[in-house]
Parts: structure tokens; sequence; C-alpha cells
């Protein structure tokens, strides 16, 4: 099996964390893994959403945010276990981690959604 990819500090940059973030489904997952004190499993994340997500989608996810340097993914047996990084990445950029989770946590809450971030209409119900 091909081994899994994680930068080393030096190569984690905030632009590709914050890509990394720009998806609704990644920061929720994200927001879960550095809240835990052990290691997720991908299953624990099918239903993050009100529509679960497919496993193929969520391995996407977790590939984004391993390589941007967010999680580490230690595979055991068949699972694989996802721990955050925000020890490192604290030292690295101090308070980013914690500024991202605090302004999601903003914005959950004005749109009155726990943990979700908001929905965006079509264009032609905008209109």
């Amino acid at each position: 099996m091909k081994p899994l990819f994680h930068p080393s500090l030096e190569d984690v940059t905030v632009e590709g964390i914050l890509h990394a973030l720009s998806d609704p489904v990644r920061v929720a997952i994200f927001i879960e893994i550095a809240g835990s004190a052990c290691p997720r499993t991908c299953s624990n994340f099918q239903q993050i959403r009100e529509k679960p997500v497919p496993k193929s989608t969520l391995s996407q996810h977790f590939k984004a945010l391993r390589e941007a340097g967010l999680i580490r993914g230690e595979r055991q047996g068949v699972e694989m276990h996802n721990t955050s990084r925000c020890a490192e990445i604290e030292r690295r950029f101090p308070g980013l981690i914690e500024a991202i989770i605090n302004a999601h946590r903003v914005q959950a809450k004005g749109s009155g959604c726990a943990g979700a971030a908001t929905k965006r209409r079509p264009a032609a119900a905008r209109a």
C-alpha cells in the first residue's frame, strides 16, 4: 500500500491551511479532530452533514487536510486513525488555528447552525 504523505512542518503554509479549510465539510472534520482527545477514524465522519458523505469524497477531504499539514493519518488494520497537528502548527504559526476555530464558531452561531456552515441558495433563488 502506498505510504501517506505528511508534509514537514517547514513545508506547511498559511495558504495551504486556508485552502484546505475553505470547504465546509473539511472545516467541520478538522474542528472535530482538533477538539478530540483521541484519534478519530474516517468512518466517524460519514454523517458530518445532514446528508451522508460518500466514502470516496471523505477520502479526498482527509487527503486535503493531511497534505495541508493539518492532520496526521495512521493506518491501523483497515482503519485510518487521524489526529490533529495543532500543537506543531501553533509553533510555526502562533494563534492561527485558534483564530480559525473561533471564527468558525462565530460563523456557526450567526447562522443558527451548530457547527455547520451556512448553505448558499442557488443563484435563481437569490434573484
